[in-house]
């Protein structure tokens, strides 16, 4: 195996991974920001600080859960506590650093939506809903986001605002009321974004090996703003592509090859 032989899927959780780090207490959402808090925990950052929203604290699992109340996640933390104290002395109580959120439907300044696509009497899909993910938003110290490209999740504007990121952008956290910082990362499958200082909206800074910006704007529903001192992302090394597929086959394994376990992004 050589560092050239990856997916765009690995690319990105890898990529999400590394922005993690050894000191952070990350609140962790199911899917591939699952994967990619693992992933910095089998690598970069051992004592990183999973929390996830069953109430779970410093758990460390050996597979990717299927959903937060994962018996394995209850078997290798810390402690678990009753989700009440989860969201109010943890979560509200300025305890978490980095909330990690995947998302539906995403527009520019960071808002996401999970709940609707379509009306939201008569939809054209029922999403699982918000969960814990709009107090997450709004509580953690930042959000990073990841999700994979495309018109139908990077929106120009999303059907219903399930958790709320930049608002119309600028100081729209502040002038409600939000003393954190909200988004501060997107990774997708295609580059790493990350808003504007001044007026929120995500910016492209990096392209992944082998993307072109053509390809970015092709995807992405709004008119994308590159960075003026663009970067590439450097390609995953052969130690964690090794981790994450490891990790992606005893989840496999475990879990008898559900599709819905998280471990394909």
């Amino acid at each position: 195996m050589t560092s050239a032989d990856f997916t765009s899927d690995e690319m990105m959780t890898i990529a999400a991974s590394r922005a993690l780090s050894n000191s952070d207490v990350c609140f962790v959402g199911i899917g591939a920001p699952s994967a990619a808090c693992n992933v910095a925990r089998l690598s970069h950052a051992p004592d990183i600080t999973l929390i996830y929203e069953s109430g779970t604290i410093g758990t460390a699992p050996q597979v990717l859960p299927l959903s937060i109340g994962d018996g394995e996640l209850c078997d290798t933390a810390v402690t678990t506590v009753s989700v009440p104290e989860m969201f109010r002395y943890w979560l509200q109580g300025g305890r978490v650093t980095v909330g990690f959120l995947g998302a539906a439907q995403l527009d520019r300044f960071g808002n996401i939506n999970t709940t609707v696509i379509g009306d939201y009497d008569h939809p054209k899909t029922r999403l699982p809903g918000g969960g814990g993910a709009p107090e997450i938003a709004s509580s953690c110290g930042e959000i990073f986001i990841t999700l994979k490209q495309s018109k139908r999740s990077m929106v120009s504007k999303i059907d219903f605002f399930t958790s709320f990121g930049h608002g119309e952008g600028g100081d729209h956290r502040q002038r409600i009321g939000m003393t954190t910082r909200g988004p501060t990362l997107l990774v997708t499958d295609l580059a790493i974004w990350k808003p504007d200082p001044e007026t929120k909206e995500f910016v492209v800074t990096s392209l992944h090996p082998g993307v072109t910006r053509e390809t970015v704007q092709e995807t992405c529903g709004w008119s994308v703003r590159f960075a003026t001192d663009l970067e590439e992302t450097p390609a995953p090394t052969a130690a964690e592509l090794a981790v994450l597929r490891d990790l992606k086959a005893r989840t496999e394994k475990a879990h008898g090859g559900s599709k819905k376990n998280g471990a394909e992004s």
